[in-house]
C-alpha cells in the first residue's frame, strides 16, 4: 500500500534511522526503518494497546526497545488510516520509507510533515512475543436481568434519555480538591505509573507536575464550566467523567469554546485546531470528547440545583447551558470508538470514585437513539 502526499518520495538512497537522528537540521529526506511503536512522550513508546494514529516510532531493527535509538515520525491526517497504529496495529514490525522534514517531534529526534510513506521490501518479525492483554481487575456490570442499565434496555428517544438520567444521577460527588487525586488514578499513564496522560496532547507528564504554571497540568472541564455557570461547585464542576488532565496553557487556549471542525493548529498540542469560537481535538480525543459531552447532557437535567445542560448544533453558546456542535460530536463518536484506556477510566470512576458510569462508553449506539 502506498499513500502519497503532495510530492513523491525521494529517489535518493534512504537514510537509516541513526543517520536521520544525526541530521535534525530541518532538511527534507527519506528515512527507512522498522515500525517499533507509538510515541506518547519523549521517553515513552507504546508497543501494544495503541491510543492514536498521529505518530509512529522507527528504528533500524524491528525489535528495538530503546527510545534513544528511535526516530519519532508525525503521521498527518492523510496517512493515518494506513499508517496509524491504532487503525492498523499490524503495522508493528513493518519496514517503511518515509519522506519528510528532519526535526524534533515530542521533544525527541523526529521527522515531521511527511509527504510520502510507503512499505519498503521484506519485513522481519519483532523480537518480542505478540502482546497479550492482561485480564481487567474489574469487569463492567453484566448484561442481563441485573444489568446496571436494565431500566434503559429497549428504550429510545426521550424515554431512553430519561431512563439513563435516573440510573446515572445517583453518584458520589467529589470536592474540587479531590479531583486532583482522582485524575492521578483515572488518567494514569499505563506505561509509567508516576505520570498522567494529558488529554488533548496525548503525552505523558509527571503526576507531581500539577498546578498553575504554564508547563504544569491542571483540570480541564471538557464541558466548559461557563456554559451554565456551574463553576467548580461540587456536582457538574467536579464530575470527573468530563474532567481531564491537560497542559495549563493548552487548557487556556481551549478556554470555553464549543467543539467543531477547523481552525489553526495548536503548537503545544499537535493534531488539535482552534479558531475564534471552536476547538477541534486531535483524532485520538474526538470520540472521548463527544461521549463526555453526551454524558453531561444526560446526567445534568435541571435537578440537584444545577442547570439543565443540553447539546445543540451551534457554537458561540456563551454562558447558556448548551454545548455544540451536535452534528459534529455525533460524527466524532461514530468515527472514534471507545478504546481500552477510555473503558478502563469509566470502570475506575465507577469502582473507586463516583460509582456511576458514562453510558455512551458502554453503549455507543445509544447516541443515535437519543439524538437521531
Amino acid at each position: 500500500m502506498l499513500v502519497q502526499g503532495p510530492t513523491t518520495a525521494s529517489a535518493a538512497t534512504p537514510l537509516t534511522v541513526a543517520q536521520a537522528m544525526g541530521q535534525q537540521n530541518g532538511s527534507s529526506a527519506t528515512v527507512r526503518g522498522y515500525v517499533v511503536g507509538q510515541p506518547t512522550a519523549a521517553s515513552t513508546v507504546l508497543r501494544s494497546n495503541f491510543t492514536g494514529d498521529t505518530a509512529i516510532a522507527l528504528a533500524d531493527t524491528a525489535g528495538e526497545t530503546a527510545t534513544s535509538r528511535m526516530l519519532y515520525v508525525q503521521i498527518t491526517s492523510s496517512f493515518r488510516a494506513a499508517y496509524g497504529l491504532r487503525s492498523t496495529p499490524s503495522l508493528l514490525g513493518k519496514r517503511l520509507d518515509v519522506t519528510g522534514k528532519l526535526g524534533p517531534y515530542f521533544s525527541h529526534a523526529g521527522l515531521t510533515s511527511p509527504t510520502a510513506i510507503a512499505p519498503s521490501g521484506p519485513t522481519t518479525p519483532t523480537t518480542t512475543p505478540p502482546p497479550t492483554t492482561p485480564p481487567p481487575t474489574t469487569s463492567p456490570p453484566p448484561v442481563g436481568a441485573d444489568d446496571y442499565y436494565k431500566d434503559a434496555i429497549g428504550k429510545t428517544g426521550p424515554a431512553l434519555k430519561t431512563a439513563l438520567h435516573t440510573i446515572i444521577k445517583t453518584n458520589t460527588k467529589l470536592s474540587y480538591d479531590q479531583v486532583w487525586e482522582a485524575l492521578k488514578v483515572t488518567d494514569e499513564d499505563p506505561n509509567n505509573s508516576a505520570n498522567v496522560m494529558l488529554f488533548y496532547e496525548n503525552r505523558s507528564l509527571s503526576k507531581a507536575a500539577s498546578g498553575g504554571n504554564p508547563d504544569n497540568w491542571n483540570r480541564e472541564h471538557v464541558w466548559a464550566k461557563s456554559h451554565g455557570n456551574f463553576g467548580t461547585a461540587t456536582g457538574p464542576g467536579t464530575d470527573i467523567h468530563h474532567l481531564r488532565p491537560t497542559d495549563v496553557s493548552v487548557n487556556s487556549t481551549r478556554g470555553n469554546k464549543d467543539f467543531d471542525m477547523g481552525g489553526s493548529p495548536v503548537s503545544e498540542a499537535p493534531g488539535n485546531r482552534t479558531d475564534e469560537d471552536s476547538w477541534e481535538p486531535a483524532d485520538h480525543a474526538k470520540g472521548d470528547v463527544a461521549r463526555m459531552i453526551f454524558y453531561m447532557a444526560v446526567r445534568y437535567a435541571g435537578g440537584d440545583g444545577f442547570p439543565d445542560l443540553e447539546v445543540n448544533d451551534t457554537v458561540n453558546n456563551g454562558t447558556n447551558p448548551f454545548m455544540g456542535k451536535l452534528s459534529v460530536l455525533k460524527q466524532w463518536s461514530e468515527q472514534d470508538k471507545p478504546d481500552a484506556f477510555e473503558k478502563k477510566r469509566n470502570q475506575l470512576i465507577f469502582d473507586r470514585f463516583q460509582h456511576n458510569r458514562n453510558p455512551f462508553i458502554d453503549h455507543p449506539e445509544w447516541v443515535s437513539l437519543i439524538w437521531p
